[in-house]
């Protein structure tokens, strides 16, 4: 861990220690950075949209690869 000195906007930092469901500035200030990087990552991953990438066949991932059937019948109790 890394300890600092930070200059910070009082409200802001009550409003989201409570929004974030924390005990301590210090936890909601580093829960705050880590949604933080979340959403800015979620966000990139457009650029990766249409950019071939990946690099599957579609038609095969299609493909049914579920067991068949041994076409025996079930029976129904009355």
């Amino acid at each position: 861990m890394k300890r600092t000195n930070l200059v910070l906007n009082e409200e802001l930092l009550k409003t989201a220690t409570r929004l974030l469901g924390e005990k301590t500035y210090s936890a909601a200030v580093n829960k705050a950075l880590e949604e933080t990087i979340k959403l800015i990552k979620l966000r990139n991953m457009q650029d990766y949209f249409g950019s071939g990438i990946w690099g599957g066949t579609l038609s095969e991932m299609r493909e049914d690869k579920t067991i068949k059937r041994t076409g025996a019948k079930r029976r129904v109790k009355k």
